[in-house]
């Protein structure tokens, strides 16, 4: 008996692996120290050189972990999977930011019935891309071979962030008051929440990934695409926006709360970030969702309730902001490429998010 047998072919795994070198350089920068051979990747927290130094006084490290869900499916389906691999980066990440860090590096793992180069490759290519947007490094990872547990053209991807943060800048040590103006960025879609749903939907009603429908529109040129590329949008990454403007207010606490809007929609994921004295109270008027949710509740007769509590519903991340600051910062996010809306306020409650 060989591992080939047995359905592992430990020659094409090498020779893909041996391939990811190249792709993972084009993320890197001075702060990764080369390691060939290395059971690990090895990154520098601080520098020596005074040029780079961050000058770190307290430094807090900051890591989450997240998939990609069952949005892997629909890829499969149109034989699309790049894009998967910018969602895989972007759910990390932007985890990571809502506490005040900024993105490091980070690891994926991707699990594979067998090494597929094509496939193996173009996800990659998505995950260089999506550390690219979200300027960390891809520091390594895993494909691993799992042939018992995977069907032919089966595939999980999962990864690893990590970040850092001053320990007085993280944005969970602070706490929203009443007056407080909460801002939400544009999602670009559906992002990677609630697809078991949308999928349901989908084949239950007879919707075709390859058609178009009213109000599915590329958002750069405004022409119509079909669902299945409207679902495949990936996830919009806050990364860099986020960062710098943390960095654009180093003294000034203008920023009391933070929310990376996924699965549980707006309501549970900002109640996260309210203590017990205050609510947050949402206009939903505020903003035009996308197309795309208009057409999966309209065929899955879904519930608005229902609708806001599974999908981000066109808001992917929310800002709270102290009030005089609030223009201020909307204009500084609408410069750097986001779609800024005033959803809300903070007001005086008991640690919940009243949608209106």
């Amino acid at each position: 008996m060989t591992y080939a047998a047995a359905g592992i072919d430990l020659e094409r795994y090498d020779g893909f692996v041996g391939k990811l070198g190249p792709m993972l350089k084009r993320t890197h920068g001075p702060r990764v120290i080369p390691n060939p051979g290395g059971f690990a990747g090895l990154f520098r927290l601080d520098y020596n050189e005074r040029l780079f130094a961050r000058n770190y006084r307290e430094p807090v490290l900051v890591a989450c972990a997240d998939g990609v869900g069952t949005k892997i499916k629909v890829a499969q389906q149109l034989g699309i999977v790049h894009t998967v691999g910018i969602d895989l980066v972007a759910m990390n990440v932007n985890d990571l930011i809502v506490e005040g860090a900024e993105p490091l590096f980070f690891l994926d793992c991707l699990s594979v019935p067998q090494v597929d180069d094509r496939l193996c490759a173009a996800v990659m290519h998505g995950v260089v891309e999506g550390c690219r947007i979200a300027n960390c490094a891809l520091l390594g990872g895993e494909t691993a071979e799992m042939g018992d547990l995977f069907k032919p053209g089966d595939f999980d991807l999962t990864g690893t962030a990590v970040g850092v943060v001053e320990l007085h800048k993280a944005v969970s040590r602070r706490a929203p008051s009443p007056g407080d103006v909460v801002l939400g960025l544009a999602s670009s879609g559906i992002h990677s929440n609630g697809f078991t749903l949308a999928r349901k939907i989908i084949t239950d009603t007879g919707l075709d990934l390859n058609k178009t429908y009213d109000g599915l529109t590329d958002p750069e040129t405004g022409a119509p695409r079909t669902l299945g590329e409207e679902l495949l949008e990936p996830t919009r990454i806050y990364a860099e926006q986020i960062v710098k403007l943390g960095r654009a207010y180093r003294v000034k606490k203008v920023i009391t709360a933070m929310a990376h809007i996924t699965g549980g929609g707006i309501a549970d994921n900002l109640e996260r970030s309210l203590d017990s004295t205050v609510d947050a109270v949402i206009k939903t008027s505020a903003w035009q969702p996308h197309g795309v949710f208009k057409l999966l509740q309209e065929r899955g007769r879904v519930e608005d309730a229902e609708m806001r509590r599974v999908f981000n519903m066109g808001i992917g991340y929310v800002v709270v902001v102290r009030p005089t600051f609030a223009d201020a910062v909307a204009e500084r996010l609408t410069r750097m490429g986001e779609r800024v809306y005033t959803i809300g306020k903070i007001v005086k409650g008991k640690g919940r998010v009243i949608e209106k």
